[in-house]
């Protein structure tokens, strides 16, 4: 059984059958950490998703009707200011790492529906690569516990060898 695993442009083709138990004991948790980063990464990348969206639909509420309004300024996750709107025209938007620009309404909604598909793309890749590697982590099961029923059959086998000689 031939199972191939692809890795950006090269393709690395490992014979299962031709590995020792150890071996195969040594890919599968190679394969198990892989998953377990895969699984991290998406939880991440659904993290700044679900911000990301929740910021498109705030803008949604800053309409004309709402310059000189009361509102909560966020300065952390859990502490807000009250404040005005000063400005209902434009808004300032964090792009990460300590920037903030300043965009109009409708360029900020672009911005946020740009940066949701960008990470719901990056997830889609991630999901992919996880299936793959879920099939091939399940191939190597497969073969391992071939491996183990084969051996516990041959030490049945030669265990009543042993019982007919005495």
């Amino acid at each position: 059984m031939n199972m191939a695993s692809k890795q950006g442009p090269q393709v690395h083709e490992i014979d299962l059958t031709k590995l020792n138990l150890q071996q195969l004991t040594q890919l599968k948790q190679q394969l198990d950490q892989e998953l377990n980063v895969f699984q991290d990464s998406l939880q991440t990348l659904k993290v700044a998703q679900t911000k990301f969206h929740e910021s498109a639909e705030s803008l949604e509420r800053i309409t004309p009707d709402t310059k000189g309004k009361s509102i909560l300024v966020p300065l952390t996750g859990s502490m807000y200011v009250p404040g005005k709107i000063a400005d209902s025209e434009k808004v300032i938007i964090d792009i990460g790492t300590g920037y903030y620009i300043e965009k109009d309404v409708e360029g900020a909604k672009d911005y946020f529906k740009r940066k949701v598909a960008f990470v719901t793309e990056q997830m889609e890749k991630i999901q992919t690569m996880g299936l793959e590697k879920n099939k091939i982590r399940e191939a190597v099961m497969d073969v391992m516990e071939a491996r183990l029923q084969a051996q516990f059959g041959l030490q049945q086998q030669q265990m009543r060898q042993q019982a007919t000689k005495t």
